[in-house]
This record gives structure tokens, C-alpha cells and sequence, in this order.
């Protein structure tokens, strides 16, 4: 769980100083986006977990 909330945290002040710069996130830029890469993780954990 503290790994989760140093990773929100770092997140978060990461996307601060991207957006105080002016720069763009290297992240997708919407919502979809965000799942697509979740969606991605989930089946990585999916298969690792019957192999």
C-alpha cells in the first residue's frame, strides 16, 4: 500500500511540473487512453498468473 501512495504521490507531482512547464504529459490524454494501459497490465497479470 505505500508503494501504491509513493507512486500516486510522485505521480502527481510529476504531472504538476509538466503542466506548470507548459510541456505535454507522457501519458495518454484522456480517460480511454488511462484504461487501454490498465487493460494492458491486467492481461500481463492475467496470463503470468496461469503460467
Amino acid at each position: 500500500m505505500n508503494q501504491m501512495l509513493m507512486a500516486t504521490i510522485s505521480g502527481l507531482i510529476v504531472g504538476a511540473l509538466f503542466g506548470f512547464l507548459n510541456l505535454p504529459i507522457p501519458a495518454p490524454p484522456n480517460l480511454a487512453g488511462v484504461l487501454g494501459i490498465i487493460g494492458i497490465y491486467l492481461g500481463f497479470i492475467l496470463i503470468k498468473s496461469f503460467t
